[in-house]
């Protein structure tokens, strides 16, 4: 029974134990409850007071912001309403001037039309007097016509015909008087600087043949050079492409070709087999390609000679070599190489009296033929051929255009230019300086006396001075003394467009009355 209380007082004090244990862990959460809550609470109200602060500074910015815009949009529509007032204004200025001219144009309008009928008026009058007067003219030209026997149209070619004459002889009055006041000035200072370019030049002048003859030291060396069967003149035919005449020419061969050069390699072949002795095939071949070496270097210093003795720099090799072979070139038998030096001297010293360029007049007149030097085996004119070197080579631009236009293919680019043509016009058409054809020659001095009988009123023509002038009689009856001028230019313009000719051709007019009467 005690063990049975003692049991159940354990268990009550269990119990009691553990309803304390649950109240004390009951009031331990309500606390921690509290204080969270509350803690909950100070940050709700902390948050309340930051979002109240937040709303209050987004407030004040944006009613600046409004303000600023507020500010903005005044300030433009102040802007646009000055620039609408000055628009305004401008369109009211506008307005009233438009309004003013558009009263003048309506007042000029009326004075228009007050002037047109008064117009309409006077040229309905000036109808009729028009017409009254067109019926006495026409009334007048047919009492002229009756009188004078001509009609109107006749009479109208005739005026018309005289005034054409009156114009030309006014106008060759005014060239005359022209040419004369030109010719004073420039006859003299042109002639001048002419002849002493001539005398300066002081050239020798050697016309050659296309033929050359050797010397032999006896009449049996012809046996030798001719060889058994032929066979050395044969080889030295082969070998120099030259044709070797032997002749009966006591002592002497003659070596016969179009090519300087050739020929001049022939004949220093055969002065060497000459005097060696050994003549022979394999010999002959030997001496010639030793000669062709020679030949080669004595080219070379020919160049160099002619370009020391004219004082130039800066010539290419090239060109060097080809003026040597200018030496053995001729034109109408004159030596290219000599040509090319006269016209050289010649266009310097007239360049330096007229106070130009000289070293471009130099320059291209000494190298105006270069392509002469390969004419034979180059196709083209030699004119073209030098302009070709002569840019291959590092030639200025101005050299250029003067060597181009030294036969008038183009036009004179410079006054060198013109100095150029005239030295080699002076150096080609001197008396000597070539030979013509004489068939070419006499064909040329006929057709300039046909073209002078071509016009009318002329009675006779001569071609004297080999052709540099041609004078003409006319008949006194029907070329006047002023149309005898015109004449004049007319034939010379002919002869320029139809002929071909070195230099000028002196056309002279001659016009001569003659009254014969007999006393019987």
């Amino acid at each position: 029974m005690n063990s049975a209380l003692l049991i159940l007082l354990c268990v009550l004090i269990f119990l009691c134990c553990g309803i304390l244990f649950i109240l004390v862990k009951k009031s331990s959460g309500a606390r921690a409850i509290f204080r969270s809550k509350q803690e909950a609470k100070e940050i709700l109200e902390k948050a309340r007071e930051e979002a109240e602060k937040a709303r209050r500074e987004a407030t004040i910015e944006l009613k600046e912001k409004q303000i600023n815009l507020k500010a903005e949009f005044e300030r433009q529509n102040r802007d646009k309403n000055q620039k609408l007032n000055d628009l305004e204004r401008r369109l009211m200025r506008n307005e009233e001037n438009l309004e003013r001219k558009f009263q003048n144009v309506e007042r000029k309008e009326r004075e228009f039309n007050n002037k047109e009928q008064r117009l309409n008026a006077r040229e309905r009058d000036l109808g009729d007097k028009e017409r009254k007067y067109e019926e006495l003219i026409q009334q007048a030209v047919e009492e002229l016509e009756r009188v004078s026997g001509m009609t109107q149209e006749s009479a109208k070619n005739m005026l018309v015909k005289k005034i054409e004459d009156e114009a030309k002889l006014e106008a060759v009055q005014a060239v005359r008087k022209i040419e004369e006041e030109t010719k004073e000035k420039s006859q003299v200072l042109a002639s001048e600087i002419i002849s002493q370019a001539i005398q300066r030049s002081s050239a020798d002048h050697v016309v050659e043949m296309t033929v050359s003859v050797v010397d032999l030291p006896s009449e049996d060396m012809k046996g030798r050079i001719i060889g058994r069967e032929g066979r050395n003149i044969r080889a030295l035919e082969t070998a120099t492409s030259v044709d070797i005449i032997v002749d009966d020419t006591p002592e002497a061969v003659i070596l016969s070709s179009f090519d300087p050069l050739r020929r001049e390699m022939a004949r220093l072949a055969i002065e060497k087999l000459v005097a060696d002795g050994r003549i022979h095939p394999a010999r002959i071949e030997e001496v010639v390609e030793k000669v062709k070496k020679e030949l080669e270097q004595k080219i070379k210093e020919e160049g160099e000679s002619v370009i020391l003795e004219l004082r130039v720099q800066n010539v290419h090799p090239e060109l060097v070599k080809l003026l040597g072979r200018l030496k053995y070139r001729t034109s109408y038998g004159q030596n290219a190489l000599q040509h090319s030096k006269e016209v050289a001297y010649l266009s310097t010293l007239m360049a330096k009296e007229l106070g130009v360029n000289s070293d471009v007049a130099l320059r291209a007149g000494l190298l105006h033929d270069i392509g002469k030097a390969v004419d034979k085996d180059v196709e083209g004119t030699h004119t073209e051929l030098s302009v070709d070197l002569t840019k291959k080579y590092g030639e200025s631009e101005a050299v250029i255009q003067a060597i181009a236009s030294h036969h008038r293919d183009v036009d004179f680019p410079s006054v060198e230019a013109v100095l150029v043509q005239a030295a080699d016009t002076l150096s080609a058409a001197r008396p000597g300086a070539r030979r013509e054809l004489l068939e070419s020659y006499i064909k040329r001095l006929e057709k300039l006396e046909e073209i002078a009988n071509s016009y009318d009123g002329v009675s006779k023509s001569f071609a004297l001075q080999a052709g540099r002038e041609i004078r003409i009689i006319v008949e006194s009856q029907k070329v006047s003394d002023e149309k005898a001028a015109v004449v004049a230019k007319e034939i010379a313009q002919k002869i320029k467009d139809e002929l071909e000719y070195p230099g000028q051709i002196k056309v002279t007019v001659i016009r001569e009355m003659r009254a014969v009467e007999y006393a019987r």
